[in-house]
């Protein structure tokens, strides 16, 4: 399998990249972000994020699966500029791999709470809910929405974004006990790159995977 990985410095991202490279199935990955990476492998290759899709096109054919986890978090945005990165460049993105490459499967990171409706009260849910939608209407192979509560990370993996961090520090200790009073709410890092993998490999039965459908994959 070759595939497609955007936002590979990120938390989330992190542990996708690591479950790929531990995966012998995986021939090669081809990191797309803002980052250059400090990992080094024969079957890893980087690019930067471009302002136009079609600049690079030829450096997209030939993949079996697209991981989408770049974002952001909402907090202190206002709708419009969190809708020009999360649903925007999602999109254009998107739009450009199913065009270049139609037997894709295509997974996408959103969260719990995600608004399928785009009506509700909470912007980022409405904003994800759209991003969601639009990519289900994509003609890729197939299209996977994944829905995870809390992300506890391992394997020294880190979040960028501050406030984020110091809470899964501070909370590390109680993670493990956590997971066994409410695995339907909490997942690992390596639990969902792991989930992913198994979702673009062999598919799954239904579009959009809650935290129950991710732990039982994983």
């Amino acid at each position: 399998m070759k595939a497609i990985l955007f936002g590979a410095s990120g938390m989330v991202g992190q542990g996708v990249l690591r479950e790929c490279l531990l995966d012998p199935e995986v021939e090669s990955i081809l990191s797309i972000g803002r980052n250059t990476l400090p990992e080094t492998a024969a079957k890893l290759h980087q690019i930067q994020l471009p302002s136009d899709f079609s600049s690079i096109e030829p450096e997209l054919t030939g993949y079996d699966a697209c991981f989408f986890v770049l974002g952001v978090s909402s907090a202190g945005m206002s709708e419009a500029d969190y809708t020009r990165i999360t649903y925007d460049l999602t999109l254009a993105a998107a739009e450009t791999l199913a065009r270049v490459n139609p037997g894709m499967t295509f997974t996408y990171v959103s969260g719990a709470g995600t608004d399928s409706s785009e009506k509700g009260s909470t912007m980022w849910a409405r904003v994800k809910g759209r991003t969601e939608n639009a990519l289900l209407r994509l003609p890729f192979k197939a299209a996977y929405m994944f829905r995870p509560g809390f992300i506890q990370p391992l394997h020294g993996i880190q979040s960028k974004t501050r406030l984020y961090s110091i809470v899964y520090t501070l909370s590390a200790s109680l993670t493990p006990i956590l997971r066994k009073l409410f695995p339907s709410h909490i997942t690992t890092t390596e639990q969902l790159g792991k989930a992913m993998l198994q979702v673009a490999k062999h598919g799954y039965p239904k579009p959009i995977l809650e935290m129950p459908d991710i732990t039982s994959l994983a």
